[in-house]
This record gives structure tokens, sequence and C-alpha cells, in this order.
């Protein structure tokens, strides 16, 4: 028995698929890397914007032939293109597909596959996802078990859902209202998955900064209750790395960045989106910050971790975005200097108050050169904040080997991607390696790793 999973969209599509997986070959399924091979295949879809989804349009039509000619075979369509309200217009529209998965919640697909496999472990994950559904303390199997002796770095979701409704954002309507996991929960699985062997965990969060607010435990607590989650996962033995995403400015705490600076494994990188440079468009967005809040906060984080890396995502052609306000967020992305911009041409989404208010009639070509404009922008800050590494060592926390560069590769503390020279078969993995930089770029850094690992 054999599975496929496609996966598309943000890291908590990743960590879902992950979990999957891991269901799966719990119950006797191998992966295979194409998708006709595979008994069961599944697809977890992003609908963020619209280019994700016309891809997953496109895979579905794809495998339309396929189940005509193997109707046997399970397919399965997950995440926010199902999201957790009615599938009666995709179960019209694609009539192919056998199961419609909400995000994060496989427990269908095992009560289908039941039958096919181990009916006990079948209700074991049944068990499983009901209880993670439902916020509770179980936790199980975390990573596949062909997977766990090369998984260095993973994802784990503690906040589920988001409840803050930017105008633009779908995510409220596709994976529901802000639920938060317990922390002995969070905690038992950070836990596991160390004992699995991964060095590295991203703690997940819409807005993770809001994690534990809608937990009783934490209703009068004067710390932030994701640095009482820190600190706790900080603990865990056999953990080289912590970081967490995505951040929102509104709830950027002291408290938190104190956590950052003061906790060894906790990696110097924050990821906190300002989306536009522009008031009036900040305000249309519902975002609920100014552009100076914004300004003063990147302040306050560079203050109180020394070395710090700030990620942001930005969204151009927001409908009204004017070329003055465009110029506006130009200038701030200038001005600050970020380490990294994830830049968006804005895509309209159903459901969503900015579909419903505002008419988005800025041309694509448009936002194509506003989006070019910007990237192109950005690399040259890359070109230049990269070249200060010449010369240097950096720690890198060895993820993989990269078969078309014929290199190893890791990130650094501060997230940057370093390439080094070596030989594949070697004991690199999940080990932390210095590498002294010879090449820099704005997207990646390449150098000659120092004769030594260290043991991890």
């Amino acid at each position: 028995m054999r599975y496929h999973i496609w996966t598309i969209g943000c890291q908590m599509n990743v960590a879902d698929s992950q979990r999957v997986a891991a269901g799966l070959e719990r119950l006797g399924y191998t992966p295979v890397e194409r998708a006709p091979q595979a008994d069961v295949l599944v697809l977890n879809t992003c609908v963020v914007r619209q280019q994700p989804e016309d891809k997953v349009v496109g895979r579905l039509n794809q495998l339309k032939h396929f189940k005509e000619r193997h109707p046997d075979r399970v397919l399965a369509l997950m995440g926010c293109m199902v999201g957790i309200k009615d599938t009666g217009r995709l179960q019209e529209r694609f009539p192919w597909v056998d199961l419609f998965l909400p995000p994060s919640d496989p427990t269908e697909l095992w009560a289908y596959l039941a039958e096919r496999g181990d009916l006990g472990e079948a209700q074991t994950l049944i068990a499983d996802a009901e209880s993670r559904r439902l916020a509770l303390s179980r936790t199980d199997t975390i990573l596949p078990p062909s997977s766990k002796a090369t998984v260095v770095s993973t994802y784990l979701p503690v906040v589920l859902g988001c409840s803050h409704a930017c105008t633009y954002c779908v995510i409220p309507y596709r994976r529901g209202a802000e639920r938060s996991r317990p922390m002995a929960a969070v905690v038992a699985e950070a836990r596991q998955m160390a004992d699995q062997g991964v060095q590295e965990i991203t703690l997940l969060g819409q807005i993770v900064d809001r994690y534990g607010y809608d937990l009783g435990a934490f209703a009068q607590a004067d710390t932030t209750p994701l640095v009482t989650l820190l600190y706790a996962v900080h603990e865990i033995e056999g953990l080289q790395r912590l970081r967490f995403l995505t951040s929102h400015p509104n709830w950027m705490k002291d408290d938190l960045l104190r956590a950052v600076a003061d906790l060894p494994k906790v990696c110097p990188h924050i990821e906190v989106p300002v989306q536009a440079g522009d008031d009036e468009v900040l305000t249309r967005m519902r975002r609920g910050y100014t552009v100076n809040d914004y300004r003063q906060m990147i302040a306050r984080i560079r203050t109180i971790i020394p070395g710090v890396s700030i990620a942001t995502d930005i969204i151009v052609g927001f409908p009204g975005e004017t070329e003055a306000q465009f110029q506006n967020t130009y200038d701030l992305l200038e001005e600050l200097r970020l380490d990294r911009a994830h830049i968006a041409r804005y895509s309209a989404r159903p459901l969503t108050l900015a579909t419903r208010q505002f008419q988005d009639t800025l041309p694509h070509e448009e936002k194509e050169q506003r989006r070019r404009a910007l990237d192109n922008l950005q690399s040259e800050i890359l070109s230049d904040l990269n070249r200060r590494y010449m010369g240097q060592s950096v720690e890198v926390l060895v993820e993989g080997w990269h078969a078309r560069k014929r290199r190893w590769f890791g990130r650094t503390l501060t997230d940057r991607l370093v390439f080094f020279s070596g030989d594949p078969d070697g004991d690199w993995l999940g080990r932390l390696a210095r590498v002294e930089i010879n090449w820099t770029g704005p997207w990646s850094l390449i150098g000659e790793v120092q004769p030594k690992p260290e043991a991890t």
C-alpha cells in the first residue's frame, strides 16, 4: 500500500501533511514520489490567493482521468480549499474526489481507510484527531517513520484558526476561529519530536503571539502566554533551536522580545508582517496599527534583541491603493531595511470583507509592476546586508544535501540560508557546522565548512 501527498501553501499546511503522512505510515502505507503510483492521494490545498487555488484546480483536473482508470484509488482533498463548512459545491464540481477533509482534521480519512488496514490503529488515529480538534492534551505519532532519520527542522501548530479578520484574509472563514492548544499537549508533542531526532521546532499560529489568551489558565496572567510556552519548550533535552511565527504588531509585547533575547535556544529572528506602508491602506485592511506604530515596534525589537533579523509580509495593489500610497510602502521598506520581505499581489478572495466592500480595479499588470519594484528593492537591501558576512564564520544547523547544487545546506540563527561543500555521504545532517562565508548573494550564502562537526 502506497501514498502520495501534494502540499501547497503555508507552514501550517506542511505541518498538517506531516501528520497525515505519519498516520498513513502507521496504517502500513509507504510514501511514493509520483501520484500515479499511489493507492492514497492527498492534495493539501491553499486558497489565500488565486494562484495557488488555480494550481489545485489544475491538479484535480489532471487526476480526473487517473481516477477514471483507477476508481479503487483514494483521492482526498484537504485544507483551506475545503474549509470548515459545507462541501456540497466542491462535491458537485469535483465528483471524482472521494473525500473532502477540513484543515488539520484527517479524521474522515482514517475512518475511510479503516477497513483497508488495521482497524485498531485506525481507531487510535481517529481518537487522536478528535482530541486535537477539541484541543485536548492527547498526542500521538508526530513524524512519519520513514522521515524520522532525516527531519531536522519541523513545524508545531500551537494556535489553530484566526479571529482577527483582516479585510483581505480568508483564513477565518476557512480555518475557523482562533483556538489555542493546551500547553501540556504542545510540550508533550515537542518532546516527542525531539525524541524522534528533530533539532529545531517552529511554533506556528496565524497570530502566534495570541497563543493562550483563550485558555483559562492565562486569563489573569501578567506574562504573555507565548513566553511561558517558550520557556517550557526551551527546557526539552535534545532540542537545539526554537522559533515562532507569524507575529502581529499589536501583540508584540516586550516580555516576548526579552524571552527571545534571554533564551539561548530561541533564534533571534522575528516574522511580523506590515502588509502596507500607508495608514489609509492599513485602515482599509483593518490591521489595527499605523505606519509609525510599526516603525516604533521595529526599533524596540532591534533594541531588545541585538543582532536580530526581521522578516515581513507586504501586499501590493490592495483595492484603492494609489501610486502615492504604494510609494509610501516602498519608502518604508527602503527605510527599515528588513532582512526579508514576502511580497504578494492582492488577490480578491470570496467571503472576505475586502471583496464585499471594495472594488478591485487595479490591473494585474500594475500590481505586478509594483511587486517587481519591491522585490528589486529587497534584493538590493539583502545583497547589501549579506555582504557583512563575507569572511565571517557562522553557525549553521545542517538540514540536508542539495543534489543539484552538490552542497550541504542549512540556516543560521537569523534564518539565512547557507550552502557548503562536503561529502554527500558525510555525517553533517542534523549537526551544527561552523561555515566561513566566501560568497554572498541576496537569497543565500556559500562558504567552507570548518573541519570538525559539533556533536548534537
